[in-house]
């Protein structure tokens, strides 16, 4: 009986489907969770350890990544004060990335491509403004706050 599709072999499949539709988010994790351990026990703090931020060594300014791994860095260390210091909008987007990629993984798990309102071009659009306003900010004088 060749070619016979039973119930338990389009389960199977499934299965099947859904374990290997989790190697993205798997991937992702594995990537994050490497770079984090990385960060946490090099630290960002002291000279040597990483490259000067390209955009910072070139211009004398702050660009919108600036501070993220001595964020994460604190952040790993329990240090949550610390950590939103360095970077207050990416401190404060990290809930939004966890939902996202909780959100991708159920999603994956389902077998079912990745949607959300926060890909929508008008939540994009914002969001770059949002980037752009803060990239500006906290390299004037009154936007230290911002600053790493």
């Amino acid at each position: 009986m060749v070619g016979r599709v039973t119930e338990a072999s389009v389960d199977s499949q499934r299965r099947g489907f859904a374990w290997r539709s989790l190697v993205g988010p798997g991937a992702v994790l594995g990537g994050v969770a490497v770079g984090s351990l990385v960060v946490a026990f090099r630290d960002p703090n002291e000279a040597g350890h990483y490259p000067t931020c390209p955009f910072l060594l070139l211009t004398g300014y702050y660009c919108p990544g600036c501070g993220m791994m001595r964020l994460v860095h604190a952040l790993t260390h329990g240090d949550v004060g610390t950590a939103f210091g360095f970077n207050p909008l990416l401190f404060l987007l990290l809930p939004v990335f966890g939902y996202l990629y909780v959100r991708w993984t159920v999603l994956a798990a389902r077998g079912l491509p990745m949607r959300s309102a926060l890909f929508r071009p008008a939540v994009a659009y914002a969001f770059l403004g949002l980037l752009i306003v803060y990239w500006v900010v906290r390299n004037l004088p009154f936007g230290q706050a911002l600053a790493p």
